[in-house]
């Protein structure tokens, strides 16, 4: 495997004079893309101190930390899943926390209502006059804390405003606010009295994000700073709302070559044909690949950890350390790979391991 240490289809790391063998357009490329990383780098310099606020408070869990940061900084919403006591509601609340944000937790039961999320409009007896109450989706966080739980009118009503970014109470329609994510948990353990997502609205979220028990000496580094009775002592701000948007709007300008555009289309492609590469062996194992949704999502996902890297271009492995987060609630397997035991991620593995790596 070829992983790229400097920008695609360069001969010199940001060159600052063109040598005989290069083109006027590469050496246009190299400048546009140091100047790129430049304000990558002045933009993202919160984030290692962020990470290092969030540290405080969450012992390890850094796969999940640097999820969360992906979605921030990439518009696009998450969907987590771990057994309880992982630190799931700790680590979005303390995200914001750290960057001043509003935050609200919703914990779905089946007895909830599609107004319990994006409000309702109350009657005022003195006035003859309905007032709009918003719901607690109203904020820059959202954990739906357990989704799974709800039934399926409140489920969509709350993935609606994710595509939408907007709720209609009443016959007035109102404004999510420009930071908006949300963060939603399912419990893989117990199933009893649960409404699995659907595909289709599983699709909607950026990313799927499986987090698993921690090691051992992050399990003893978390017995030494939290078996105590005292309260957890709040992170400092280290970021504000304003930096995250500056930031979305220089990971749109992160450089994206041409070569690791087709990689990623090609990814995707696979899991819906894989017989066309080379991957025959997964004949009869894949039941629906992932939508063009995918694509959009594993890009922008790879320019996000691109932006959190310092890097102002995306490389190969950008691409494949956000594969699984992106894929493996968009591929969804047939019942003889059941059988097999063979789960999405195993398929996603083969296909990463069968492409050709630009």
């Amino acid at each position: 495997m070829t992983v790229l240490t400097s920008p695609p289809e360069t001969a010199e790391f940001f060159g600052s004079s063109p040598t005989p063998s290069e083109s006027p357009d590469v050496t246009t490329t190299n400048q546009t893309i140091q100047a790129i990383n430049e304000e990558v780098q002045r933009s993202g310099s919160w984030v290692a101190p962020l990470k290092n606020e969030i540290s405080r408070v969450i012992v390890g869990q850094s796969y999940l930390v640097d999820r969360l940061l992906v979605g921030l900084v990439a518009n696009g919403h998450i969907l987590l899943e771990g057994v309880p006591g992982l630190a799931k509601t700790l680590a979005l609340k303390t995200l914001a926390q750290a960057m001043q944000a509003q935050f609200q937790r919703i914990q779905f039961t089946p007895d909830m209502l599609p107004a319990d999320i994006v409000g309702t409009q109350i009657y005022v007896p003195q006035t003859g006059e309905f007032t709009t109450k918003h719901g607690p989706i109203f904020c820059n966080l959202v954990l739906a804390d357990e989704i799974n739980r709800a039934p399926a009118k409140v489920q969509s009503a709350l993935l609606e405003a994710m595509a939408e970014r907007q709720v209609t109470i009443g016959d007035a329609t109102y404004e999510l606010p420009d930071l908006f994510l949300v963060m939603a948990t399912q419990n893989p353990v117990e199933q009893e009295g649960t409404y699995p997502l659907p595909e289709a609205q599983t699709d909607r979220f950026m990313l799927k994000v499986v987090i698993t028990y921690p090691n051992r000496s992050e399990e003893r580094a978390i017995l030494d700073s939290m078996a105590t009775t005292k309260p957890i002592e709040p992170v400092q701000p280290v970021i504000t709302v304003e930096n995250v948007l500056e930031a979305r709007q220089v990971v749109n300008s992160i450089y994206v070559d041409d070569k690791v555009k087709d990689y990623i289309v090609d990814l995707v492609l696979a899991t819906r044909d894989p017989e066309s590469y080379g991957l025959a062996n997964l004949r009869g194992f894949i039941e629906f690949g992932a939508s063009p949704r995918a694509t959009i999502a594993l890009t922008l996902a790879a320019k996000a950890m691109a932006f959190l890297n310092g890097r102002g271009y995306v490389t190969p492995q950008d691409v494949k350390s956000m594969s699984f987060d992106v894929l493996r609630h968009r591929v969804a397997v047939t019942y003889e790979a059941e059988a097999e035991n063979l789960n999405s991620e195993a398929l996603i593995q083969q296909i990463l391991d069968t492409l050709p790596v630009p």
